[in-house]
């Protein structure tokens, strides 16, 4: 094999591999928000809340989800993934649950503890 053809041959290989890593290491890019699954963070209301009136609203950002829920009832996000819901408390101590699933089964759930009084 000549010289020529062997340079060839290996910045043939170099640029062939360099196209590898570069798909392979942008895939890894893009798919990290499904390896790391849902993310749910409240806003409002905090833990250990006190309320004078009965109307309360749940509000925060879902990331990553398939299905998001209030007390076990479906709720809904906006195309940036905040969502915000309206209850009405029963008197005394209640816990509100937000749960979060992925379409891949991952779960994450969120408690907060408030009080109407």
């Amino acid at each position: 094999m000549s010289s020529r053809k062997t340079a060839a041959f290996y910045l043939k290989s170099l640029i062939i591999l360099l196209f590898v890593v570069v798909i392979s290491g942008y895939a890894l890019y893009r798919s990290q928000a499904l390896r790391q699954g849902p993310e749910l963070t409240l806003d409002s209301p905090k833990d250990g809340q006190l309320f004078s009136t009965s109307d309360v609203e749940i509000s925060g950002t879902a990331k990553n989800i398939a299905f998001i829920s209030l007390n076990d009832r479906q709720i809904f996000t906006d195309e940036t993934g905040h969502f915000s819901e309206k209850l009405l408390l029963p008197y005394g101590y209640t816990i509100l649950k937000v749960e979060a699933k992925d379409k891949f089964g991952k779960t994450v759930v969120k408690k907060v503890e408030v009080v109407y009084k």
